[in-house]
This record gives C-alpha cells, structure tokens and sequence, in this order.
C-alpha cells in the first residue's frame, strides 16, 4: 500500500493549494455611473450608441432615453448592458441635484416679483448680434426684461453697427444697448464699436458691449454638453459647425445648426450655467437701458 499523502500545508510555494477556480468565479467589479444627460454610452445588447436624453419611469421600471447622432431615440432599463468609453458600466439614476433656480428667484437670480404684470414696452432696449444670442438671453434675463419692460431685438451682425443704430434714433429716454460677439482688439466687433464710441450723436446714448467668445454658443459652460472646453475648430471651417461634430452631433445643414443650438440651450437652466464674460456684460446693459430718467 503506498504511504498516504501529506497534507497540504499552502505555504507560499504550493501552487495548488486552496481553490484555484476561486478567481474566475468571483464576478468582474463593474462601475456605477450616474446616468447624466448628455453621457454617451453603448447598448451591448443591440449597439445601441446614442447621448442620455433624461432618465424616466416607464411601466413600473425605471429606464433612460438615448438619442443616437441622427436625433433618433431609443428607451433602455437603468442597469448593466452598458458600455462607456468600451469599458463595461451599470447606468444607475443620477443624484437629485439641486433646484437650478432657487424659490423666489428668477433663472437670471434676481428676486422674483409675484404678480405683476409685463410692463408697456420701453422705448430703451437691448440689441443683440443674432437671433440665437437673443434666445439666451430670454431664457436667463426673460423674467426680469418683461419686468422692466425691455425688448430685445436681433440686429442679424455688426456689419455697419454706426449705421444701424441712427435707424433706431437714440436719444434721451431711448437708450440702445448693444452686445456684441467676440469684442477683441483689433477685430471687426472692435472697430465698429470705436466707430460709436467716436459718434457725438451716438455715444451719450449708446453702450456697446461685448463677450470675447467667437459665439454666443461659447457662453454655455462646456460641462453642460459633456465637454470639458469647447473644442478649437481650425480656421476655415464654420466654428458651429465644427463643434457640431466634435460632439458627433449632425452638423451639415442650417437645420442641423439649429437643432444643435437647440440642445444646447435646453442645457441652460439658469445663469450658473453661463460664463462671467457674458453675465456681466448683460447685467450691464441691463443697468444702461433701464437708467434713463426720461425713459421712467
């Protein structure tokens, strides 16, 4: 009979010691992550690839819409199946954040005032470069301009400003302030701007203003479109359109540009979502054309 086997003792060199399947059976760690919109993920199941849309309760269960670079959507259970960055993820409901606007204010932060009506439209108000800068501010400073009973108008460029303003007759109690795109030194927005500052009919009346941005796009913090900076587009090729598709979003037509400023404008929910260049700027404007005595 042969001897009977020691017992194993698992020191460090016995390399069939304990249970060698023990690793394979122990279930891979697949991370959390918070179903933001604007996270673009893949659906393992059906390849599903397409940016978080919001996240919703759909017969008992809780699910997420994503909508894929041709503006289709498809709806998912919230769980495992999916892929970030190739790497496998459990889409899980984002943490309820924090009122974007707080009670008893308005989205632009300034007290809310209750029940009262628009004011009659002042002969003051407030030109802007374009009809997209105008939509933002109406979504941010909207409350406060009805309030105060400014309009704002789309002047369609800064081509000729000097020109443009006369049209508008300044005066006392009509005030015209102006925000212009990318207001550098040495630009086209700057000289125009000069060319006001220098009109003795023009000045006392008018305040021309400006953000540094190549567009008012670039006034939305990035983080609101999953993008820590706003992509440098190379010169020649039309700025919307290039951060279009970098962020694989369609970017071919005028139709496309318009949806994407519409997606990006859904992002902004108050003035924490603007940069300091533009809210100041704004503000200021604010300020010039409800200051006018004659205009009270």
């Amino acid at each position: 009979m042969s001897p009977a086997l020691p017992p194993r003792t698992g020191g460090p060199h016995d390399r069939y010691a304990g249970d060698v399947l023990a690793a394979r059976r122990r279930p891979p760690v697949v991370e959390e992550v918070p179903a933001e919109p604007g996270l673009v993920v893949e659906e393992v199941t059906t390849g599903w690839c397409g940016a978080v849309l919001r996240c919703e309760k759909a017969g008992g269960m809780h699910v997420v819409v994503l909508e894929d670079r041709r503006l289709r959507t498809r709806t998912f259970p919230l769980g495992p199946d999916f892929l970030l960055e190739g790497r496998p993820v459990t889409l899980v409901r984002p943490r309820a954040a924090a009122p974007a606007v707080a009670p008893g204010r308005t989205a632009s932060g300034s007290v809310a005032v209750a029940g009262q009506r628009a004011r009659v439209a002042r002969a003051s108000r407030i030109l802007v470069e374009g009809k997209h800068d105008a939509e933002l501010v109406e979504r941010v400073w909207g409350a406060d301009l009805r309030v105060e009973g400014v309009v704002v108008e789309a002047l369609d460029g800064v081509d000729d400003l000097a020109d443009a303003l006369r049209g508008f007759r300044p005066g006392p109690g009509r005030r015209i302030g102006v925000l212009v795109d990318h207001l550098v030194a040495g630009t086209k927005e700057w000289r125009e701007a000069e060319a006001v500052s220098r009109s003795p009919a023009l000045r006392d009346h008018v305040l021309v203003v400006g953000h540094p941005y190549v567009d008012v796009w670039q006034a939305v913090r990035p983080q609101r479109v999953g993008l820590d900076a706003w992509p440098v587009v190379p010169r020649g090729r039309p700025w919307k359109e290039g951060v279009l598709a970098h962020l694989g979003w369609p970017c071919t037509s005028a139709q496309d540009v318009g949806r994407g400023w519409g997606r990006i404008l859904g992002t902004v929910r108050s003035w924490t979502d603007l940069e300091p260049e533009l809210l100041g700027r704004v503000e200021e404007l604010i300020d010039f054309v409800t200051g006018d005595e004659a205009d009270r």
